[in-house]
C-alpha cells in the first residue's frame, strides 16, 4: 500500500462516500478475512479484499489506485461468505466509481479500457455485438491481431456474427395471451455469437419439455459486468428496460440461460422489487417440467457417462438476491443430468470462478482459474464438463490448448437434454465447441 500515490483530496470520507453509493457501512467488517481466503484471484491481488475493506475503514484513499478494485471478478464469494453480511463485491464496484469521479487512474488501464468500449457498443447498437468488441478492445490496445486464429476458430464454427443490426427498446408492447407454461425468454448478447449453440439448443429443449420461451421484442443488453463496474445509473437502467417490457406483456417470469444476464436482471428485480421473477434458465426447466417429466422424455440415457456440473459463480450467488438454498454446493443441475441417466459427479469446483470477461482482459488471470475448474474436474474422474453459462463455456472450452492435461470437451447441459432426448447431431449442435465431445460420445454409444 505505501508504494501507491496519494489520491486527490475529497473532502467526502471513502467510507461515507461507499455508504452513499450502496447503502454498506465498511465499519461492520472486523476483519475475519474470509472474504480473503475466498478470493479466488486474491493471490493475484496487490491489495486483498480485507486490506480493502481496513483501508476503507481509515479513509486511505491509495486504495483506489490498487490493482485490486480492477482485476475483481464480481463472482460473489466474497459478498456469499461475509458473516457479517457485506456486499464486498458491490464495495469494489462503487470503489471503482469513485476512482472515476476523483480522476484517479485505473489500476488495470486495460479493464477500464474494455468496460469504456463495451459500454458504448450497448448504447450505440443496443446490443453488444462481440467480434466488434474484440476487434475494437485489440484496437485501442495496438493489438489488433490478438487471438486471430481464436476468432477464426469461432468464425469457422458460425459462433461470430460479423454484422451487427441496431436493437432499440419498443415504444409499444402488446399483452400475450396467457397460458400455463409461457416465459420471457431473455437470450443474451452472447447468443447472437458465441452462445449460438447454446440458445438454439436451449429453446429446442424447452419445446421438447412443452415449456413456451417468448423473446421480448426490443429487448437490449443487460450490461453484464461492464455496466456495474462503471456506471451504477446505466447497471439499474439497462437490465430494468426489459424488465419492464416483460411486465407489460403480462407475463409473470423471465428466464434467461446466461448466467451473468440472470445475474443483472436479478439484482435488477431484487433492488426495484419489481413484479417479474426472474430466473435462471436451470430452475425454469426444473420449475416448470421437472425431473420426473425430464426423464419421462429421455429416449437415449446417457448411461455410462461421467459429467461434472460447473455452475460457475452467479447461477446461484449471492444467496439473498438468487434465493438459493444452497449457494456453494447446488446440486440442481447434478439432478437435472442424472434424470436424463448420466452420472453427475461431486466435485469441489462446481461453483469456482473461471474468470468470466477477465478472460479478454487479462487473459492469464482468467487461465489460471480455468485450468484449476479442469484440473479438479478431471482428477474426480470427469469425462465431460456441463455447463450452463456461455461465458463459463467459453472460458473452459476455447483455451484449453494452453492448460496442462488432457483436454476435456465442455458442453452445454441443453445438449445433454436433447442428446437423451433422441435428437441426432445435427440438432445438438455438438460440431461447435472446439474441444470435440463426439468422439467422446460415439464411444459411449451415445451418438451416430
Amino acid at each position: 500500500m505505501d508504494t501507491l500515490a496519494v489520491a486527490k483530496p475529497c473532502v467526502q470520507s471513502l467510507s461515507d462516500s461507499v455508504r452513499e453509493k450502496i447503502g454498506q457501512n465498511i465499519h461492520r467488517c472486523w476483519q475475519c478475512i474470509k472474504c480473503t481466503s475466498g478470493c479466488p484471484l486474491a493471490d493475484q491481488f496487490d491489495v486483498p479484499p480485507h486490506q480493502v475493506m481496513r483501508s476503507l475503514q481509515f479513509g486511505d484513499a491509495r486504495v483506489l489506485q490498487s490493482r485490486a478494485i480492477w482485476l475483481c471478478a464480481s463472482c460473489q464469494t466474497c459478498a456469499t461468505r461475509c458473516p457479517r453480511g457485506i456486499d464486498v463485491t458491490s464495495v469494489m464496484d462503487a470503489l471503482r466509481w469513485e476512482a472515476r469521479r476523483r480522476g484517479v487512474r485505473p489500476g488495470i488501464p486495460d479493464i477500464a479500457k474494455f468496460n469504456s468500449i463495451f459500454m458504448r457498443l450497448a448504447a450505440w447498437f443496443g446490443r453488444v455485438p462481440e467480434a466488434l468488441l474484440m476487434a475494437a478492445y485489440n484496437l485501442a490496445r495496438g493489438r489488433p491481431f490478438h487471438d486471430a486464429r481464436l476468432g477464426w476458430e469461432l468464425f469457422r464454427r458460425g459462433r461470430l456474427k460479423l454484422w451487427p443490426g441496431i436493437v432499440r427498446a419498443p415504444q409499444s408492447v402488446e399483452p400475450v395471451a396467457q397460458g400455463a407454461n409461457k416465459v420471457a425468454y431473455f437470450p443474451g448478447c452472447a447468443s447472437e455469437g458465441s452462445a449460438f449453440d447454446y440458445d438454439r439448443t436451449a429453446r429446442a429443449a424447452a419445446r421438447e419439455l412443452g415449456i413456451e420461451l417468448i423473446e421480448p421484442k426490443g429487448w437490449t443488453c443487460c450490461g453484464a459486468s461492464s455496466a456495474h463496474s462503471t456506471d451504477a445509473e446505466a447497471a439499474r437502467v439497462m437490465p430494468l428496460r426489459t424488465l419492464a417490457t416483460v411486465e407489460r406483456m403480462a407475463l409473470q417470469t423471465l428466464t434467461s440461460p446466461c448466467s451473468a444476464c440472470f445475474s443483472r436482471l436479478k439484482f435488477a428485480q431484487h433492488e426495484a422489487l419489481a413484479p417479474v421473477n426472474v430466473q435462471h434458465l436451470l430452475d425454469t426447466f426444473l420449475e416448470r417440467a421437472g425431473t420426473a417429466q425430464i426423464a419421462a422424455r429421455v429416449r437415449r440415457p446417457l448411461a455410462g457417462l461421467k459429467v461434472a456440473c460447473y455452475y460457475g459463480c452467479l447461477i446461484t450467488r449471492p444467496a439473498r438476491v438468487t434465493l438459493a438454498e444452497h449457494p456453494e454446493y447446488p446440486m440442481k443441475m447434478d439432478d437435472l443430468v442424472g434424470s436424463l441417466g448420466a452420472q453427475a459427479l461431486a466435485w469441489s469446483s462446481k461453483t469456482d470462478c473461471c474468470g468470466g470477461s477477465l478472460g479478454l482482459t487479462q487473459t492469464g488471470a482468467a487461465l489460471k482459474l480455468s485450468e484449476r475448474v479442469l484440473a479438479n474436474a478431471r482428477a474426480c474422474g470427469a469425462e465431460l464438463i456441463a455447463t450452463m453459462c456461455p461465458l463459463c463455456h467459453v472460458n473452459l472450452d476455447v483455451r484449453q490448448q494452453r492448460f496442462a492435461g488432457a483436454p476435456v470437451p465442455i458442453v452445454h447441459a441443453t445438449q445433454l437434454m436433447l442428446l437423451a432426448f433422441g435428437l441426432g447431431e445435427r440438432e445438438t449442435l455438438l460440431d461447435k465447441a472446439l474441444v470435440d465431445p463426439r468422439p467422446l460420445l460415439r464411444s459411449k454409444g451415445l451418438l451416430g
